[in-house]
C-alpha cells in the first residue's frame, strides 16, 4: 500500500470543509477607523472586533509607540532571557502585576504561548487537569502536550467537576477555566470553583482574556469582580489584544511560578521578545483602563441597551453579561447567511460555526465596544429584525418573523 501524501490528505479535509459550507476565509481589511471598517468598496460598521474598550486607535497609544519604536527600534532582536528584556517589558510587567493583585507578572507573545508554557511547566504524566468543556483551544492542548490526564466537565458544573477532582484523589491536580468564555460571552463560577479547589488541594488557573479591563470595580477581570485573590487564585493569564487593544498576554501570580516559568517555560524561553514599542503602547493601555473609568460604563450601558432591544425582538440571545453577546441561531447555513443579510446593510458580525462550537450551536458573535454610540447599537438591532429568521428560534409570542 503506497505511504499517504500528506498534503493531499489535507487538501481533502480542505475539500470536505468546502462541501459542508464549513470553510472559513480571510477577511482583509483595508482601513479601520474606530468601530468602522473599509474593504474594498464597503464601509462596514464592526461588531465582531475584541477592542472592548475602545483603546486600539486610541491617540496616547499611538504616541507611546511612536516614541518608544524611535528611541528603541521596532524589533526586540532578541528572547528575553539573552537581550531581549527591554525597560518597557519590566516596567509592563510590574503595572500588571499591581493592577490585578498579583505578586509578578511575565509576558509571552501571545495568549496561546501563555496558555501553553503554564501547563506545559507545571503539569506532567500521572497528574490531572481538570477542564470546562467550552475552555480555549489552547487550555486543552497545553493540558495535552503536558502529558497529563485531561478530563473535561460540563459547561460551569461545579459539582461535575468536583467529581473528577474526587476521581483521582492522589494526583497532582489543576483546575483549569475561562473567567468569560469567549464564545457564550458568559462568566465562570469562580468563587464556588476557587472553593472547590481549595477542599480538594488543587491549584486553580484561570484565561481571563475577555474579562480583563471590562469586568470588576477596578477593571482587573473577572477575578476582580468575583474578590478573588492570588491565594485563592495562584494562575491568571490575561491577554493585552483585546479591551487593552494591544497585542501579547502575560501571566500573574506568585514570585515562585513566575521564576519558575522564566526556567521552564518553552513558549517563553524559545521566542522573541514582543517588540518594545508595544510594551510602551499597552503600558499606557493599562493606565488609560484604569483612569477612565467611564469607558467601561458606557460599555455596560450599551450592553443593556442591546440586551433590551433584542428581547423587545424576540431574537435568541444567550444569556450573557459581558461584551460578547451570542445570537444563537443553531444550524451553519442559517448563521451564514445571517452574517451575510447583515454585511449587505454594512454591519460585520462573524458568523461562528462547528468546529469552533459544536454542531447545533452556530452562532452570530457579536461584540460591543466602548467605542460604538448608541445610534450604533440602534442601527444593528434595525439591521437583525430584518433577518427572516425560522419562526422557532424567535421568542414565544413574538411576531417578528
Amino acid at each position: 500500500m503506497p505511504r499517504p501524501d500528506l498534503l493531499q490528505r489535507l487538501a481533502n479535509h480542505t475539500a470536505e470543509r468546502t462541501r459542508t459550507r464549513l470553510l472559513r476565509r480571510l477577511h482583509t481589511i483595508d482601513l479601520a477607523d474606530g468601530p468602522w471598517l473599509e474593504s474594498g468598496s464597503q464601509r462596514l460598521l464592526s461588531f465582531c472586533s475584541n477592542d472592548y474598550l475602545g483603546l486600539a486607535q486610541h491617540p496616547q497609544l499611538v504616541a507611546a509607540l511612536t516614541r518608544a519604536a524611535r528611541e528603541e527600534g521596532v524589533g526586540s532582536t532578541s528572547a528575553h532571557l539573552i537581550c531581549g528584556h527591554r525597560r518597557e517589558h519590566a516596567e509592563l510587567e510590574e503595572a500588571l502585576a499591581v493592577w490585578t493583585g498579583r505578586e509578578c507578572a511575565l509576558l509571552f507573545s501571545t495568549g496561546y504561548m501563555a496558555n501553553l508554557g503554564v501547563l506545559q511547566t507545571l503539569l506532567a504524566g500521572g497528574d490531572v487537569c481538570v477542564q470546562d468543556k467550552l475552555n480555549h483551544a489552547c487550555l486543552l492542548d497545553g493540558a495535552k502536550l503536558s502529558g497529563a490526564g485531561l478530563k473535561r466537565y460540563p459547561h460551569a458544573d461545579v459539582d461535575a467537576a468536583a467529581r473528577q477532582l474526587a476521581a483521582n484523589p492522589d494526583a497532582a491536580a489543576m483546575l483549569a477555566t475561562d473567567g468569560v468564555f469567549s464564545m457564550d460571552g458568559d462568566v465562570a463560577p469562580l468563587r464556588e470553583l476557587a472553593q472547590l479547589c481549595a477542599r480538594e488541594r488543587a491549584t486553580l488557573m484561570v484565561d481571563d482574556a475577555h474579562g480583563l479591563g471590562v469586568l470588576g470595580a477596578h477593571g482587573a477581570g473577572s477575578l476582580d469582580a468575583a474578590n478573588l485573590g492570588q491565594h485563592e487564585v495562584p494562575l491568571l493569564m490575561a491577554t493585552l489584544g483585546k479591551a487593552l487593544g494591544c497585542s501579547g498576554a502575560f501571566v500573574a501570580g506568585p514570585a515562585a511560578l513566575i521564576e519558575g516559568l522564566i526556567q521552564f517555560a518553552r513558549p517563553y524561553i524559545y521566542t522573541t521578545a514582543m517588540p518594545p514599542a508595544l510594551a510602551a503602547a499597552a503600558l499606557e493601555a493599562v493606565q488609560l483602563a484604569q483612569a477612565e473609568t467611564w469607558r467601561r460604563d458606557k460599555l455596560a450601558a450599551l450592553i443593556a441597551r442591546f440586551r433590551r432591544g433584542a428581547a423587545e425582538l424576540g431574537l435568541p440571545l444567550a444569556p450573557s453579561p459581558s461584551a460578547i453577546q451570542p445570537l444563537l441561531l443553531g444550524g451553519a447555513e442559517t448563521a451564514l447567511a445571517a452574517a451575510h443579510a447583515l454585511e449587505r446593510q454594512g454591519v460585520l458580525v462573524t458568523a461562528i460555526r462547528p468546529p469552533t462550537v459544536p454542531a447545533g450551536q452556530a452562532r452570530l458573535r457579536i461584540t460591543l465596544s466602548a467605542a460604538h454610540e448608541e445610534a450604533h447599537v440602534d442601527r444593528l438591532l434595525g439591521a437583525l429584525e430584518t433577518l427572516h429568521l425560522p419562526a422557532s428560534l424567535r421568542a414565544p409570542g413574538d411576531d417578528h418573523v
